[in-house]
Order: structure tokens, then C-alpha cells, then sequence
């Protein structure tokens, strides 16, 4: 995984998103669903509906990037609500990415 700045905001958008979405389209959500702005250098995560797959992008001030990451066995952990979005700091992603009960680590 890159190294992530300790300062980074990073937003896990609640209930399932649908993975076919790009960078453009999660980049759309992020503005319309959640109501912030994608390119202001937070991370947002998104999950599908099946759960073994997580998208991430972040506007570092050069550029959109997408990180997508499907875990073998299992799912990833996600919020139960239906909307909104559920602040992060960098070590729960890094939890969350790598199986491990970010709530709990």
C-alpha cells in the first residue's frame, strides 16, 4: 500500500457501491452522495455488494488515483448504515484493507 500522511482524512461512504464506477463516476459520488469534494485530498473507500471488493480514491494534487484491493476468503468489514459516510484514521484502513476488524484492531 502507498504511505499514507498521518494528517489524511479518509471517508468509508457507507452501503454498497456499484464497481463497475471508474474514478469519474466514484468521483461523482463522492460530490453528489456524499456532498464533499473529491479533489480536496481526502481518500474515500467504497465497497460493492458482495463485500470482497474495496475501491479507494485520493486526489493528491496531482492527480485522481484508484486503488482497488478483493480479499480471498471472506469479506471486509463495512459500517451497517445505508448512507453517509464514517470518518477513518490511516491505521484503521490499514486494518480494514487487510482483513482485520478496523472497530476492534
Amino acid at each position: 500500500m502507498i504511505p499514507l500522511p498521518s494528517t489524511l482524512r479518509i471517508w468509508l461512504a457507507a452501503g454498497v457501491t456499484d464497481m463497475r464506477l471508474g474514478m469519474p463516476g466514484l468521483a461523482l459520488k463522492v460530490q453528489e452522495a456524499l456532498g464533499r469534494d473529491p479533489f480536496a485530498g481526502d481518500v474515500y473507500a467504497f465497497r460493492g455488494r458482495r463485500g470482497d471488493l474495496v475501491k479507494l480514491i485520493w486526489h493528491d494534487g496531482i492527480g485522481l488515483s484508484l486503488y482497488a484491493k478483493r480479499i480471498e476468503r471472506g469479506h471486509f468489514l463495512w459500517p451497517s448504515a445505508k448512507d453517509g459516510a464514517i470518518h477513518l484514521s490511516p491505521s484503521q484502513l490499514t486494518c480494514l484493507l487487510e482483513g482485520v476488524d478496523w472497530r476492534n484492531p
